[in-house]
């Protein structure tokens, strides 16, 4: 039986491809979690997900709008 041949991993790479491709997902990996991160912060600064002490404004906005519309077609 040859050595090469028992260690063989399950998914056929050798162990130099296996750590390529391990440092590749890593990489891949921590600048997708950056650019979330980013993109969680800038949609926090927009519109905050949690309400200040007067609730969500765009809320109340948008009912008075629709109030102010129903009222001008009726």
């Amino acid at each position: 039986m040859d050595n090469h041949d028992h260690k063989q991993s399950i998914s056929g790479m050798s162990e130099k491809e296996a750590k390529e491709f391990h440092k590749i997902f890593v990489v891949s990996f921590i600048a997708f979690t950056l650019i979330a991160i980013v993109a969680h912060i800038l949609a926090w600064q927009w519109r905050p997900w949690i309400p200040g002490p007067e609730g969500y404004a765009m809320i109340d906005s948008a009912s008075s709008a629709v109030s102010s519309f129903i009222s001008s077609i009726s």
